[in-house]
């Protein structure tokens, strides 16, 4: 079996995570896997990133095939890790993570590579890798206080400690909480809905919220008057506004 499998849900691409016998710890292998995963759904509207293992997300790299590289070989395995995290943020439509279970370390960082973070009741994150002598090398130092702020980053990245999905649901680690064993329905549902919409206006609006998180309020305005403008002259705007007068679905072109 594939570490990586991809499904197909019409405008939807599912990239799902399939080392279940490890609890989809990040091998070489499976980040190889993600990155020609995220290669094939570039034209899709919007991707959801789930687990195939009944009770955890992701818990992080695989330590145990760290422990028998040589430091050649852990340089190596960087730059793979690298290019799989990089693929993710830099996917060109919506992605959307299904979380359940442990999303630890490597784990979570997949989830906050997303634009979006589902999560059912069992889910506990966290970015425990000064635990182990380390620091957070997907991301996480960088995507985590963007997302909560330098304050609550730090406190989770430093101690390392665990929070679970009720908790992570009130800091803002996850955007929608979801009943237990829901969360991939959940995802799904939520990037059908984005997937409905322009996909030009998608494109443009996701461009400014992205490229205006680390300028001021004056270049951010302009930032989103660009954004702007790409969309109200493109042919979907025509349609959607012509869509919405004869009141039908629009078929975006």
């Amino acid at each position: 079996m594939p570490d990586v499998e991809l499904l197909d849900h019409g405008p939807v691409a599912e990239i799902r995570l399939n080392r279940v016998a490890a609890r989809n710890a990040l091998s070489t292998q499976l980040a190889a896997d993600l990155v020609r995963a995220t290669a094939a759904v570039q034209e899709k509207r919007a991707v959801v990133l789930s687990s195939a293992a009944p009770t955890v997300f992701c818990v992080g790299a695989d330590l145990k095939e760290r422990d028998r590289m040589t430091d050649a070989e852990f340089m190596a395995q960087r730059l793979v890790f690298r290019r799989a995290f990089g693929s993710l943020v830099g996917l060109p439509v919506p992605l959307v993570a299904a979380v359940h279970g442990h999303a630890l370390g490597g784990g979570f960082e997949l989830a906050l590579s997303c634009d979006l973070i589902v999560a059912d009741e069992t889910a506990v994150v966290g970015l425990p890798e000064v635990r182990v002598g380390i620091v957070p090398g997907g991301g996480g130092t960088q995507l985590l206080p963007r997302r909560v702020g330098y304050g609550l980053a730090a406190d989770l990245i430093l101690t390392g400690r665990h929070v679970p999905a009720a908790e992570a649901a009130r800091l803002g680690l996850i955007d929608r909480l979801v009943p237990a064993g829901t969360d991939r329905d959940a995802a799904i549902e939520l990037a059908t809905q984005i997937a409905a919409n322009s996909p030009v206006a998608v494109a443009n609006a996701r461009n400014a919220i992205r490229r205006g998180l680390d300028v001021d309020l004056a270049a951010g305005l302009d930032i989103e008057d660009s954004a702007w403008r790409a969309t109200v002259f493109s042919d979907d705007r025509r349609e959607g506004v012509r869509a919405f007068v004869e009141r039908r679905r629009p078929t975006w072109p």
